[in-house]
């Protein structure tokens, strides 16, 4: 019988994929949940056919090239691959899987949750009881915005931007998109399309943003954009950070230009930049798209899933090249 393969898995994962790793493969587990740096990655990658990182893992050109030969497939935990050169990979013949269908309602619970939080002013709300700052009940006393009934804008209306606007609809909210392409009539289920996205944001009573991070998405919401949207405005990103320019954000927070923002994902986290801290009307939380346990297996699984097929010789069912 021949030798299982050897995975080198860069995280500890959840226990039912670690039980499926250690039935069907020679699994390097990382059970302290060690924080690699590139050196070690590469010292425990070294007599392993393949890898599963994740998305704290920076898999640059340079590490691509240092990776052995015997290295013939990356399957990442995760949707996305901005963590890894997809393009060195191509180069060398490494094959990239990634996990996508798996996340997308737990990451679009996570959206409306934002949207809720942000206008309610929960994080004002929460802190003043566990504070024992809660007074009298006043008429005037913590007002938020109404979701119901309001626009929303979604920026990116792929699987989690679709699943968000089907969430929205139980709030009777009218729902605006913008996507590199426009939806069929039956996903697109009444939404307005707006082939330009700046032409979406003077609709936006709520933005949303769900597409994916790449070179023309990055820095989108900027000052500008910002301008544009309607005062008052209510801004989630359950996407990537980069898509967020920082400054302008919370500089439209502190003037009173957007009422509020929903944030799962920021530029540089865990360092975030420090402004978001000091905003009272700013809903933060540490990217917890995707944090159920049942949607963590399935991702797992989905990685395992790319992995059977590649040394089935058979094609993956999430490869991304």
């Amino acid at each position: 019988m021949s030798a299982k393969p050897a995975v080198f898995v860069t995280r500890k994962l959840p226990d039912a994929v670690h039980e499926r790793l250690l039935r069907n493969y020679d699994a390097r587990l990382n059970l302290a949940d060690k924080l690699y740096s590139t050196a070690e990655l590469l010292a425990g990658v070294k007599d392993c056919d393949a890898l599963l990182p994740c998305p704290t893992d920076k898999i640059n050109a340079e590490t691509v090239a240092a990776l052995p030969e015997r290295v013939k497939i990356i399957a990442t935990f995760s949707v996305g691959c901005d963590h890894i050169d997809v393009a060195a990979c191509k180069a060398r013949g490494i094959v990239v899987g990634n996990t996508p269908d798996v996340l997308t309602d737990a990451t679009a619970d996570i959206a409306l949750l934002l949207m809720l939080a942000a206008a309610r002013g929960a994080y004002n709300g929460e802190r003043t009881v566990r504070e024992a700052r809660w007074g009298a009940w006043a008429p005037t006393g913590m007002l938020g915005r109404h979701m119901t009934g309001k626009r929303l804008g979604i920026y990116g209306m792929g699987r989690i931007g679709q699943a968000v606007a089907r969430r929205a609809r139980a709030f009777d909210m009218e729902i605006h998109y913008h996507n590199r392409a426009r939806l069929s009539p039956d996903r697109e289920q009444g939404a307005r399309f707006h082939a330009n996205a700046e032409a979406m944001l003077p609709h936006c009573d709520f933005l949303s943003l769900n597409a994916p991070a790449t070179a023309e998405t990055t820095g989108f919401l900027n000052a500008a954009r910002i301008g544009m949207l309607p005062d008052g405005a209510v801004v989630v990103n359950t996407a990537r950070g980069p898509l967020v320019d920082d400054e302008a954000l919370i500089a439209a927070l502190k003037s009173g230009k957007l009422a509020a923002a929903g944030l799962d994902v920021f530029t540089g986290e865990p360092d975030i930049n420090p402004g978001y801290r000091t905003l009272d009307n700013a809903f933060l939380l540490p990217h917890l798209g995707s944090a159920t346990t049942e949607t963590r297996n399935a991702m797992g699984f989905k990685a395992l899933d790319n992995l059977d097929a590649f040394f089935a010789g058979k094609p993956l069912p999430a490869r991304v090249a």
